[in-house]
Order: C-alpha cells, then structure tokens, then sequence
C-alpha cells in the first residue's frame, strides 16, 4: 500500500494529524484570503470555518502533479469566498429595514422638545449609516423592527453567532459614536 505523500493526501486517507497540520500550515493564507474579501472579522472567520471543511471534503481531489497545495487550497478558498460572498449580498438585498426616521420612540425620551428628539434621531442615524452594510441590516432588523435574534438568523440565512456579534458591535459603535458626538456637541456649546 503507497503512504500519501502530501497533506491534503493524508487528510483524504483520513489521518487525524494531517488535519491539525493543514490548518497550521494553511490557516494564515486561508485568514488572509478571507480577511482580503470580509471587511468584518466575524463574516471572514465564518467563511475560513467553511474553506476548511470544504478542504476536508475534497482533499481526495488533490493532485500533486497538476499544481502545488498551496494553489489548490487557495483555488478552494477563492471559490468558497465567491459563493459565500454571493450569498451575503443576496441576503443583503433582500432582508427588509424600516427607515430609522419611521421608529417609534420608547416613552422615556422627552417627548416634549422636538429639536432634542430630532437631533437625537439625526445622530443615531448617522452612527448607523456608519456600519458595514451587513451589521446596519441586521441592527436595524433587531433594534428597529424588533426580530429576535434566531428570527434574524433564519430570515438571512446567517449563523445565530453572527447575528449576536454584529448585534453586539455594532451597539458597541453605535454608543461609541454617539458619545464622541456628544462630547463634541458639549464642548461647543461650552466655548
């Protein structure tokens, strides 16, 4: 019997060891790849979770005398990227929002000054508007619309995971922001 000669041979064969070293040795083009195509960490930590399972999946397929592994594991990674990118936009397009001017205000906000409410509102909006496009819809859907987090999840086809964390950062930012303006408005009006 012939002794798989490369990685990916071996991962094919089923050796358990080969699949620890193809993620040592191939995590970091895998990363960078899809760090390259997602802007947020947490879509391009979703998709190498993919790239390697597809890895697993057709390593029987992997030819050394065609190209080297690295070529066939980055071939791999780039088709994955496309179809998870693709599935990503079309999520995008098709998930509904409602415009942040069309929220109806809890009852603890003053009510009673419009300028505040609007200029609150404006802030907001604008602390949103700065979101990567897939963090606004899934904010929007959880904050706005007020979609639980699984109903998000099914609806747009993404990982519960990733609908929390983008739930979550983008809270974060949004605050973020929102306190930096505030500062910046406070400061003004004190000068």
């Amino acid at each position: 019997m012939r002794v798989p000669s490369s990685l990916l041979q071996r991962v094919a064969a089923g050796d358990p060891a080969a699949v620890g070293e193809c993620i040592d040795r191939y995590g970091g083009l895998v990363w960078s790849l899809a760090r390259r195509m997602f802007g947020v960490a947490a879509e391009a930590e979703d998709a190498v979770q993919e790239i390697f399972i597809e890895l697993w999946k057709s390593a029987d397929r992997y030819n050394p005398e065609l190209a080297a592994e690295s070529t066939f594991v980055a071939m791999v990674a780039r088709r994955r990227l496309i179809d998870q990118r693709r599935r990503v936009e079309r999520r995008v397009a098709q998930a509904p929002t409602t415009p942040v001017e069309d929220i109806d205000l809890p009852a603890d906000v003053p009510q009673n000054d419009p300028l505040v409410v609007a200029d609150e509102v404006s802030r907001a909006t604008e602390a949103i508007r700065t979101l990567p496009p897939d963090q606004q819809r899934v904010l929007r859907l959880a904050v706005c619309d007020g979609w639980p987090h699984q109903q998000i999840a099914d609806y747009l086809k993404i990982p519960l995971g990733t609908v929390k964390t983008h739930v979550r950062r983008g809270l974060i930012r949004v605050r973020d922001r929102l306190q930096a303006s505030l500062a910046v408005r406070d400061a003004e009006v004190r000068s």
